[in-house]
């Protein structure tokens, strides 16, 4: 169940855009999980209850459950999720963007291939808008699996490859060094992103914020979309094994990811953010089940900012579903997020959850 209605969309957009879920099965698909589901689907109680020794210190941080990631996640489970908006803010989901979700096949392409494959826009359930694949920009091959993925859908619209790196141990990785998107192979591999007029999701930590100033700069003609606020790790509570441990360690990451943000949204215009991952456990979220105002009241500070120096034409609404889904409902989501945007108004609310969607991904 949702939190009472609190702010409304109803007269401000028909229905929502939301930018950023994941679909998986793995079971039919592989997956990061693909090797542990099975044991999940004997014994889900016990395989919860072995969750330590199962997952090191650092995946488990980022799913709390796997309740979640162990499962498929499916067309009908977005769907059943998503139709909580209609209570919470009072209008349904129309579309989603899909974003890469952990393909640990051969060929990237293939997961978008297989996004078409799924019942998107039956009845009840919303449309499949766009798809955001992935490919390695330092690959020598990147500019044919761009083109790969543009065969396997009309709707690819773009890439994410994801370069999270931390010095912590225990703070999960997608990257094995840091600096990659820095790196001379890199920007040179990404020129294939601009070519044919595509976008690039940026998944980053806040101290790698600098980093996406570097890519913007050397690619200004092509949109870059920031994902998650760009997580300053830990800044809801501890996370790993020695960040975020203190209030004055948190009030100082915060600070520093404000500067750095300041910094890239004045200085690279090509660059757009999405409100998403509000209740991401990489945050510090440990708690499960947060309402509508505990979310927004902990997360706050960073929908506030990324507004402020982003502006109305360069923010978009993404749930991060069902990554988020251990910490709070869907429902909670899109309230908290609403009633935190709120009093910049009507144009404010539209641009975010609908319009920049349409014009970013082009839908």
């Amino acid at each position: 169940m949702t939190d009472p209605l609190t702010t409304s969309l109803q007269g401000v957009v028909p229905a929502i855009v939301d930018t950023h879920i994941h679909q998986w099965d793995p079971f039919t698909t592989p997956r990061e999980a693909s090797r542990l589901a099975p044991l999940y689907r004997r014994a889900p109680r016990l395989f919860e209850r072995l969750l330590p020794v199962l997952l090191p210190q650092a995946k488990r941080e980022l799913v709390l459950t796997a309740e979640h990631v162990a499962q498929p996640y499916l067309p009908e489970d977005y769907a059943r999720d998503a139709a909580e908006t209609v209570e919470a803010v009072g209008v349904p989901v129309e579309a989603a963007v899909h974003v890469q979700a952990g393909w640990h096949g051969p060929d990237p392409s293939e997961e978008t291939a297989w996004l078409e494959t799924l019942p998107f826009g039956a009845p009840g359930r919303p449309e499949l808008a766009a798809v955001v694949g992935t490919a390695d920009p330092r690959d020598p091959g990147f500019g044919a699996q761009l083109d790969a993925h543009a065969r396997a859908s009309e709707r690819f619209r773009g890439i994410r490859f994801m370069t999270t790196w931390h010095p912590d141990r225990g703070v999960m990785d997608w990257i094995d060094e840091p600096g990659v998107m820095t790196s001379s192979s890199f920007l040179r591999g990404f020129a294939a992103v601009a070519e044919r007029g595509l976008t690039f999701d940026a998944y980053v930590y806040s101290h790698q914020l600098p980093e996406v100033v570097t890519l913007a700069q050397e690619h200004p003609e092509t949109t870059i979309v920031l994902d998650h606020y760009a997580p300053p790790v830990g800044v809801c509570g501890p996370m790993g094994r020695s960040t975020a441990r203190s209030e004055g360690e948190r009030r100082d990451l915060l600070a520093r990811w404000r500067d750095d943000l300041a910094a890239l949204a004045g200085s690279c215009p090509n660059v757009v953010a999405k409100h998403s991952g509000l209740a991401f456990p990489t945050l510090g979220h440990r708690e499960r089940g947060l309402t509508r105002q505990q979310l927004a009241e902990r997360v706050a500070p960073l929908v506030e900012h990324t507004t402020q120096v982003f502006g109305p034409d360069r923010l978009l609404f993404g749930s991060n579903y069902p990554m988020d889904k251990s910490v709070a409902s869907y429902g909670v989501v899109v309230g908290a997020l609403a009633d935190l945007l709120a009093d910049g108004g009507p144009d404010l609310l539209r641009k975010v959850f609908r319009d920049n969607a349409r014009a970013v991904y082009r839908l």
